[in-house]
Order: structure tokens, then C-alpha cells, then sequence
């Protein structure tokens, strides 16, 4: 059984009802039949800032099965280096992104992700398998 990262925006789509929200819903009832479905830390903070309580965020993902992963040291310390590569590349932000902590720990760890926007995973995380709509419209 895989385990399938599930990226923040695939959860706003569904959350929201954002115009993408029919391909988001699709996935997760896909991959979620078969596989483990997961959030880590920096998933569940991006999430979390549309809610009020942690109560409330749990209530909109009732009829989920979410294995709440934590993030590793050694996950950690990989997205640094991918954010160290990507200021060296021109990158602007100063900080590190929460996509670098996701494909990191999707590295480290050998998980999927399923997310909307792919780019940034695949540049610095070329190894990962991501699902997203280029993969599977």
C-alpha cells in the first residue's frame, strides 16, 4: 500500500470549492481506495490557517482517513539543501517553502504526492512520483 502526501491546495480545492475542486475530489477518491492517504506538519498548518480552531479543521475532514505523518530531521535538512539550490538558482524567497518540506519528506520517506501544482516538486524533487492533473486528467 502506497502512501499518497496530499498537498494543501488539493485540500483547499475540495474545502473551498475551488474551481479545480472535480479533478481534486476525483484523486482523492481515487488514490484514497487503494492507498494511505497523509498530511504532515506543514500541511496541516497551511490548512489549518482557514479555520478557527483545529476542531473545525478536523470536522471538514470527516470521511478521510489521514495519516498525520511527522516531519523527520533528516527530511528537514533535505529541503534545506533543495532551498539552498533553488536560491542559487535565483529563487527570491528567503525562507524555506512548505514545497520544499513536502517533497523533501516525499524523498526521504518514498511517497507520492498529489498536488495541483507540480513544478517546484519536480524541479528540486525529480525523483519523486507526483499525481497531478498533467499526469492524470
Amino acid at each position: 500500500m502506497t502512501s499518497i502526501l496530499v498537498d494543501s491546495n488539493i485540500f483547499f480545492d475540495v474545502i473551498m470549492g475551488e474551481a479545480t475542486s472535480a479533478w481534486s475530489t476525483r484523486q482523492l477518491a481515487r488514490l484514497g481506495g487503494g492507498n494511505r492517504l497523509a498530511v504532515n506538519p506543514v500541511i496541516w498548518s497551511e490548512i489549518g490557517a482557514a479555520f478557527p480552531s483545529q476542531s473545525a479543521l478536523r470536522r471538514a475532514l470527516t470521511g478521510l482517513a489521514l495519516d498525520l505523518l511527522p516531519l523527520s530531521f533528516e527530511a528537514a535538512f533535505r529541503a534545506g539543501q533543495a532551498h539552498r539550490a533553488y536560491r542559487r538558482a535565483g529563487g527570491e524567497r528567503e525562507r524555506t517553502l512548505p514545497d520544499f518540506l513536502i517533497g523533501a519528506q516525499a524523498e526521504v520517506e518514498g511517497l507520492v504526492v498529489l498536488t495541483r501544482d507540480p513544478a517546484r516538486y519536480r524541479s528540486y524533487f525529480p525523483t519523486i512520483e507526483i499525481v497531478s492533473p498533467e499526469t492524470h486528467p
